[in-house]
């Protein structure tokens, strides 16, 4: 038998290359709207972020949900991606 291969994801902040399941998908919903989704398969358009603080803030620097995603986030969708990241933070040390 073969084995699989694992996916492998390019985080928006950092560029590193990782695991599809250590990363996060932040997804752009066919209706507009921004949000995380940890079961990796909401429909939409996905970008990757390693769950640390340092990738968000070089993803929303650099541009990175802009180029990822084909728009640029506002001042609101920004905050909430900062929010749901530390809740996941608290939630998984």
């Amino acid at each position: 038998m073969t084995e699989r291969k694992v996916p492998l994801r390019t985080c928006v902040g950092c560029r590193g290359v990782k695991e599809k399941s250590e990363l996060i998908r932040i997804v752009r919903t066919p209706e507009g709207e921004i949000r995380t989704d940890l079961s990796g398969k909401a429909a939409g358009r996905g970008a990757y972020l390693c769950p640390q603080r340092g990738c968000l803030e070089l993803a929303i620097k650099k541009g990175g949900f802009a180029r990822s995603l084909h728009m640029t986030l506002t001042a609101e969708q920004t905050e909430n991606l900062r929010r749901e990241l530390k809740e996941f933070e608290e939630r998984d040390p």
